[in-house]
């Protein structure tokens, strides 16, 4: 990317520029990394200080956030195993990524995920429960994203990227208007989670585009975590995705995606850039996927073990209790209170999908259409009839029971 002023208290009068010397026709470029694998802390030319700056308690929050979102995804891992839920998407190995962007955001900054940003919503105040929801067959979505400004889930591929951007330029227009009529209300921006493999959706282009075109207030953060199902990043790109944002005009970086304090510095750059009307940003945090794609998926078909060992041994909370132990900054009673709190959220979440209601068709059909419509209350009348002839047969057979 090219040099970019860092606006963000503590960084005026710093420039970043990542593109020099940055590829040479392999997948290596500069990476802003702070916290190593080892758990000591590095160096970097922008963003050191800050990890110098940052709160004690900051920290060993970032790490609870971390453990307490990878509990729930065992718990939702297992409770898909055992036929609660039809499907679910395991996070493991992305926590850094996601609880680092997620806490950088601020509170009127709206958030529009994948399917996989458990993390992120947790950093939303999004009750975790209500996840669930959809991975069970019940809801369309599972929460009301007006509460916290975290959009429902996206599942169809790169899809949310169009939306992000359309809102970032509603955000964008609205504070113009606001501005003009003397309003001091805080600046927001938009957030726009992707992986990898939608980066090579068409949607990401278009959406590219339009928020270079219209300095749109968003921030693109790309999880590269290296497998788009079974296709590697190797054969998607031939440059590091971050390099991608040059095309269009505007800054990328590439952040390394298990460290959780560089994320966050990174993202609450990346933020407060957009907010100040210097446009979008792409963030590539580079990270991996752990576990498989969905449950529905067996990585051990298209990948080597070795590989997975690799990255395990980067691990994001490995890497910070590391540091935490070593600074003196938290001891054996946090840990265990870390995990208690983890095992508590385990069983709400369990309790609360075991008491899962199904929905009654007719809440279905009335979710389609914003007002009533001919054919929906047609089909509605066909489906009711044809349920009712069932009502008889399922009396004999508990009679025959």
């Amino acid at each position: 990317m090219g040099s970019t002023h860092l606006p963000s208290p503590g960084f005026e009068g710093i420039e970043v520029d990542r593109s020099a010397g940055a590829f040479s026709g392999g997948q290596e470029t500069e990476m802003v990394q702070l916290l190593g694998p080892d758990g000591r802390l590095g160096s970097d030319p922008v963003f050191s200080d800050y990890a110098k700056r940052i709160d004690p308690e900051q920290l060993r929050g970032f790490y609870a956030d971390m453990a307490k979102i990878r509990r729930f995804d065992q718990e939702a891992t297992a409770l898909q195993r055992q036929g609660e839920l039809a499907l679910w998407v395991p996070l493991t190995g992305q926590e850094a990524a996601q609880i680092g962007s997620g806490r950088a955001s601020h509170p009127q900054d709206y958030i529009f995920p994948t399917y996989r940003e458990h993390g992120v919503a947790l950093t939303r105040n999004v009750d975790l429960a209500e996840l669930l929801k959809q991975f069970r067959g019940i809801s369309n979505g599972g929460w009301d994203p007006r509460q916290t400004n975290f959009h429902l889930y996206t599942l169809v591929l790169a899809a949310q990227t169009l939306h992000a951007v359309g809102y970032a330029m509603g955000i964008q227009r609205d504070q113009k208007a606001a501005e003009a009529a003397g309003s001091s209300d805080a600046k927001a921006a938009v957030v726009a989670y992707f992986g990898d493999g939608a980066s090579s959706e068409g949607d990401v282009h278009e959406s590219m585009v339009f928020a270079s075109s219209f300095n749109a207030p968003v921030v693109f953060f790309c999880q590269n975590n290296h497998w788009a199902i079974s296709v590697p990043t190797s054969v998607q790109t031939r440059i590091p995705l971050a390099n991608r944002a040059k095309g269009y005009g505007f800054p990328g970086i590439r952040v390394d995606g298990n460290d959780v304090i560089a994320v966050h510095a990174v993202t609450e750059w990346a933020l407060e850039h957009a907010r100040e009307g210097k446009g979008p940003v792409l963030i590539e945090a580079y990270t991996y996927r752990v576990g498989a794609h969905t449950t529905a998926d067996d990585p051990t078909k298209y990948r080597e073990s070795a590989e997975e060992a690799e990255w395990r041994a980067k691990d994001p909370l490995q890497r910070l209790e590391a540091y935490l132990r070593a600074e003196g900054l938290a001891d054996d009673a946090f840990f265990a209170q870390v995990k208690a709190d983890g095992d508590e959220l385990a069983a709400y979440v369990r309790r609360t999908t075991h008491e899962l209601e199904v929905p009654d068709i007719q809440s279905a059909f009335a979710n389609v259409y914003a007002e009533a419509h001919p054919l929906v209350a047609e089909e509605q009348a066909w489906f009711e009839e044809y349920s009712a002839g069932f009502v008889g047969e399922e009396a004999e057979g508990g009679d025959n029971n």
